[in-house]
């Protein structure tokens, strides 16, 4: 009688300890992403870019209601565009000396190359592995725009969905607390009032680093205006999450401007704007 009854005791905590089990959500994996290493034509400078895979993400719209947007996959930055990037677009570095001197008296070719800047771009915060900074959406939209006659693929600012999306690669709206910020990103706490280089943090699940602060990032909204993503390092860690955006602010971003009309190129007080590029095929 007693061996039965720790037999029957026995089943009921085996089928008990199952149903927990089963009641568990089954792990999942992040799914594989592939990268791809680009080099410049004619520079030796390189950047990587990562495989998005195809997904859907829910947003919330400009009325605050939830909005399932699907996303195709494409090819987008592991890092901001770094200053060893950009200083070739706006120096003319990808043209021979004897031509790019001759070239900067060519009004086409001023109009479509940023002016020169009133201060250095880069602040004295850095140059190389750090992110560029400074600049007008347009001049990041004409940067890709460049970079897609140079390499022969499309590039483009990535939209607000495709912006998210990798940010949270795939997952939750993500906010982290201050304590797991500081192992992902540079903001207030942590960045001393400057940016730093990239990919000096952990990336995350799709290997991208810095999609939160360091510089807030570019992205191209669903009425095809701008604004910034992720927060950067002037922002304190309940402002540096997946949803932060910001819109150009001519009273904060050009506070100093000395120049009279002022520049379009340039920030004077937007060193905290950057981006990173999206590449479709």
């Amino acid at each position: 009688m007693k061996t039965l009854f720790s037999v029957a005791v026995g089943l009921v905590l085996t089928t008990a300890i199952g149903a927990r089990a089963e009641d568990k959500p089954p792990q999942t994996t992040p799914p594989q992403t592939t990268t791809d290493k680009i080099t410049i034509p004619t520079t030796v400078v390189q950047f990587t870019l990562v495989k998005l895979p195809a997904g859907k993400i829910t947003m919330k719209d400009k009325d605050g209601k939830d909005k399932e947007v699907e996303i195709k996959p494409v090819w987008i930055g592991q890092t901001e565009v770094t200053w060893d990037e950009y200083d070739i677009y706006w120096q003319v570095l990808d043209l021979p000396d004897a031509q790019r001197n001759a070239l900067k008296s060519d009004k086409f070719v001023i109009r479509s190359r940023p002016s020169a800047p009133y201060n250095p771009p880069d602040r004295g915060w850095g140059q190389h592995g750090s992110p560029a900074g400074s600049m007008f959406c347009r001049e990041a939209k004409v940067y890709c725009e460049w970079l897609s006659k140079k390499t022969g693929h499309k590039y483009r600012l990535p939209t607000e969905a495709e912006w998210e999306y990798a940010c949270r690669a795939g997952g939750p709206p993500l906010k982290p607390t201050k304590s797991e910020l500081k192992e992902i990103a540079w903001f207030a706490d942590n960045a001393d009032d400057h940016t730093h280089p990239v990919a000096k943090l952990k990336p995350n699940a799709w290997g991208l680093y810095d999609t939160l602060g360091n510089v807030a990032e570019w992205v191209t909204l669903p009425d095809n205006t701008e604004a910034v993503a992720g927060a950067s390092y002037l922002d304190e860690a309940e402002d540096v999450h997946s949803s932060a955006r910001e819109v150009y602010s001519n009273r904060k971003w050009q506070k100093t401007d000395p120049q009279s009309p002022q520049g379009r190129s340039w920030f004077s007080d937007g060193g905290f704007v950057g981006f990173r590029v999206v590449r479709e095929d």
